[in-house]
């Protein structure tokens, strides 16, 4: 059902049944490392490129989110997913293995809310039973591609993030009565296309923080809701730079929220002595800090009902080469643990 001008809310409530959550060795040293299913101790994977690295990865995120759901690839409708190479090929050959019926997506960073939102309207509706959906990303893969190979050595701004390597996937599924509790997808916000003129690539975090600010003010604005109803709004990869931005422009627009209820995760994923500069960032960022981290808290009770908002820099090789500025998007979801309202 359409909620103001840009918002879904979800009556029959589709549930987070599983995740598959998978990475690669600089997140094997992170803060995080154990809310990840399966962790690589190097880069390859035992492949010969990098892209192939990177389809693996989402293939056993894929499997582990089917096994820990205990329900048959055959079972399932449809799988949307994406990442950020050009044609987003690790996710399409990834699909040509697991032979779901695909949709593929593209939203850069905002990729697993994009896919999340639309896997929760499908099944709210009865397209579907089951639908898998997520995002990914691998540091080796992306960096050549958007900026230098991590063999060039090439020095970053403060202001830059590091691309993670990860594949998040969830499973949603229709909500049966006698269910064991789980976290159930309330609503969705989708977010416009807002650039504010910057074109520094080395700046992502900076660049999309007014996409976040513009979805979440809508998303509040469409459900008449006050600042204080959600235990945790949190983005996906603004990192310092952009989450100190955002957080500033909201409270300039009259937006009060403590601080410390604003998070983002590429300031979880990763150590303090890891050289990260600005943060962790790439679509797998915010996949598997929701799929892993985030519902584990919601598991045990840390967090009861959050705002999810994932952030998107649509930008391309040939763009920032043509010194075009970048825009942004941010996709929200409204996740409860248990059965909520809104």
């Amino acid at each position: 059902m359409l909620i103001g001008k840009q918002s879904w809310t979800f009556a029959n409530q589709p549930v987070i049944t599983s995740t598959g959550v998978t990475g690669g060795p600089f997140e094997a040293n992170g803060h995080l490392a154990t809310d990840f299913d399966l962790l690589h101790e190097d880069l390859w994977m035992g492949q010969d490129s990098y892209e192939k690295a990177h389809r693996l990865l989402i293939e056993q995120a894929v499997q582990i989110a089917l096994e820990k759901g205990m329900v048959k690839k055959e079972d399932v409708q449809f799988f949307l997913a994406g990442d950020l190479v050009n044609q987003i090929t690790p996710t399409s050959f990834a699909a040509r293995t697991n032979e779901i019926p695909y949709f593929g997506l593209f939203g850069a960073c905002s990729t697993s809310m994009e896919g999340l939102a639309l896997a929760a309207y499908i099944v709210n509706y009865s397209g579907a039973y089951h639908v898998l959906t997520g995002a990914s990303s691998h540091n080796a893969a992306i960096e050549k591609q958007f900026r230098y190979p991590t063999e060039y050595g090439g020095q970053k701004p403060p202001t830059a993030q590091w691309t993670i390597t990860g594949a998040g996937i969830a499973l949603v599924s229709q909500a049966k009565s006698g269910d064991s509790p789980a976290p159930h997808i309330l609503s969705a916000t989708i977010g416009k296309v807002i650039d504010m003129g910057i074109n520094d690539p080395f700046n992502m975090g900076g660049a999309m923080a007014p996409a976040a600010v513009d979805t979440i003010l809508a998303h509040f604005r469409d459900f008449k809701l006050t600042s204080d109803y959600y235990d945790a709004i949190i983005t996906g990869d603004l990192g310092y730079v952009g989450r100190e931005a955002a957080y500033d422009l909201l409270s300039q627009k009259g937006f009060d929220m403590a601080k410390d209820k604003f998070k983002d995760c590429g300031l979880m994923i990763y150590k303090s002595n890891q050289p990260v500069l600005s943060g962790g960032s790439g679509a797998g960022c915010s996949a598997t800090v929701l799929y892993g981290h985030i519902l584990n808290q919601m598991k045990v009770g840390k967090l009861k009902r959050i705002l999810f908002v994932a952030t998107g820099a649509l930008l391309s090789p040939l763009s920032v080469q043509q010194n075009e500025s970048i825009p942004c998007i941010a996709h929200a979801v409204a996740i409860e643990y248990g059965a909520g309202t809104l």
